[in-house]
């Protein structure tokens, strides 16, 4: 792999690989992710997500999704405001959660919810649950999520966070054929520092990032 699809350097290395694929580490962003040439096609992505059964009836999927939902409101102004849940999946919730609270919300989903006229806004604050790791091209789809959100606004991401390069080999999170693009501690803050974000880290997997007024 000649560059790193977030970062674009190419100071990068191979990392490792299981039976199904190889990964690859930068050695700028600290970004690990999986070999290109071994990426789902769009149908077989999306059938694999066609299994998700999470809807918003589902106690414990809110509970999950409150972890971000959370802190992030703690942080906002009082509604009114517009939120957008990019990455939405087959049975939306967070956005659901988010409207009960009193905030205008609008999805996008490029499976199931493809509104281009969507992206062509600005929003108080982004909400990206269990999606980035999903981006084929994290430096495309990370230069949309900071288009998005206004000057002053907050982007809110759940992720699983790579915390020991040395066991990636081993680690279930990775055995997703859809989990493509796996950040983390460093990765962020790389971004954040570049990007001139605000960043905060709430527990494990929930990363918080305020772009400038």
């Amino acid at each position: 792999m000649d560059r790193c699809p977030l970062c674009g350097s190419k100071d990068n290395m191979w990392l490792v690989a299981d039976i199904n694929r190889g990964y690859f580490r930068c050695l700028h962003c600290a970004l690990i992710y999986a070999d290109p040439t071994t990426h789902l096609s769009s149908s077989q992505e999306k059938s694999v997500y066609d299994q998700h059964r999470n809807n918003p009836d589902d106690d414990g999927y809110r509970q999950f999704l409150g972890r971000l939902a959370t802190p992030l409101v703690t942080r906002l102004p009082s509604p009114p405001l517009c939120g957008l849940d990019f990455g939405s999946g087959p049975g939306p919730t967070l956005s659901v959660m988010l409207a009960e609270m009193g905030y205008t919300m609008t999805i996008y989903d490029p499976y199931f919810a493809e509104q281009s006229a969507v992206l062509e806004g600005q929003y108080d604050f982004v909400t990206c649950t269990e999606a980035i790791e999903h981006f084929y091209q994290p430096a495309k789809e990370w230069g949309l999520l900071l288009r998005l959100v206004k000057p002053g606004g907050w982007l809110g991401i759940m992720t699983k966070l790579v915390t020991d390069t040395d066991a990636f080999g081993h680690w279930y999170y990775k055995n997703d054929p859809t989990h493509v693009s796996f950040f983390c501690h460093d990765t962020f803050c790389f971004l954040a520092q570049r990007d001139g974000l605000e960043v905060e880290f709430v527990g494990n997997d929930v990363i918080l990032l305020r772009k400038p007024q």
